[in-house]
This record gives C-alpha cells, structure tokens and sequence, in this order.
C-alpha cells in the first residue's frame, strides 16, 4: 500500500475540479492512503480565508470533508524538522533554495516515506531521493 502527501496546489486542484487531480484521487483511493501535511493545512485554510466568497466558503467546507478523510494527518515530528534542516542545507549550499513551506512538505513526505502529489515538480526535483507524481496534466 502507497501513501500519498498532497501538496496545497493538488487540494486547490482538487477542490476546483482542474486538470485529472480528482479521477487519479478516486483511482487510488481505491488501494492507497492519502496524508496531508499540517503545512499543507495551513496553505490552504490561508488561501481560503484570504478573501471570503460564496466559492471559497464551499471550498473550505469541502477541505474539511476531506482533512477529515484521509487516513493521515499525522503531526510533525522532531526528525521531520531535522530532516527539513538538512533538507535545507543542502539546497542552499547548491545555491537551489526553495520555499520553507516546501521544505517541511517534502522532509515530512521523505520522513513517513510518503510520495507526494504535487505539479510543483521543478521546486521538488531539487530534492534527492523524494518521490513526487503530477496528477494534474
């Protein structure tokens, strides 16, 4: 069995029914388990709360649906945060640095040995050893 982290631009996707994001969600639902990281949490209720609409209402009520749902919501724990430090480091030391909130996604998918679903891919393959998929295109 696969866990699969969802990066915030996949839970937007989903959320607005773009790109393949919901039938590849649906497919593997059927065999795998699906984790969203608490960094993820807070990127999205953030990007739902910026400017209050009818629609990001709707969304938000369904984000919860599914925080609900998944099967991991794990917290982070200290080796997830050390992880992200080396994470870090190297990146910077290559002159590669991306965003922190990117950092803990992919140090907590790399920790749980999670794969993680994303359309982020140029900002992830700066990562050695972490396993992303694009359910978008």
């Amino acid at each position: 069995m696969i866990t699969y982290a969802l990066d915030s631009n996949t839970v937007s996707y989903f959320l607005r029914n773009e790109g393949n994001v919901r039938d590849c969600f649906k497919r593997e639902s059927i065999k795998n388990m699906y984790a969203i990281p608490l960094t993820v949490f807070y990127e999205v209720r953030r990007w739902l709360l910026y400017k209050p609409t009818k629609i990001t209402r709707q969304y938000a009520q369904e984000f919860d649906v599914l925080f609900q749902s998944v099967q991991e919501n794990s917290e982070m724990p200290i080796e997830v945060y050390k992880k992200a430090a080396d994470i870090y480091m190297a990146l910077k030391q290559k002159g590669q640095l991306i965003h922190d909130a990117d950092i803990m996604i992919a140090a907590y998918c790399l920790a749980n040995n999670y794969i993680l679903v994303t359309r982020n891919t140029d900002d992830f393959n700066r990562i050695s050893d972490l396993k992303h998929v694009n359910w978008f295109d």
